[in-house]
C-alpha cells in the first residue's frame, strides 16, 4: 500500500479545513488516526465529501441526517461512520 507523502498530507489536512469549528475537529481527528492508512480511493472520496457545504457536512458527520445524491456512495459512508465512531 502506498503511503501519502509529506506533501499529500499537508494538502489534505488543508483541504479538511473547514468554516465550522466541529467539522474541524471532527476531521481532524480522524485525520490523527488514519492519516497514514489512507489510500488513494479513500483520499478522493474525502476530497469529494470535502465539497459539501458546512452545515450540511456537519449534520452528516453528526448522523442527523444520511450522505445524499453524489454523495452516498460505499466509500463516503465508510469513511463517514469511522468519523462517527470517534
Amino acid at each position: 500500500m502506498r503511503t501519502l507523502s509529506e506533501l499529500e498530507r499537508a494538502r489534505l489536512r488543508w483541504r479538511a479545513r473547514r468554516g465550522l469549528l466541529e467539522n474541524d475537529l471532527i476531521i481532524t481527528r480522524f485525520l490523527d488516526r488514519y492519516e497514514n492508512q489512507l489510500t488513494d480511493t479513500d483520499v478522493s472520496a474525502l476530497t469529494q465529501l470535502f465539497d459539501m457545504g458546512d452545515n450540511d457536512l456537519l449534520d452528516v458527520l453528526l448522523g442527523r441526517t444520511q450522505l445524499q445524491g453524489v454523495y452516498d456512495t460505499p466509500d463516503l459512508r465508510r469513511l463517514v461512520g469511522q468519523m462517527r465512531e470517534l
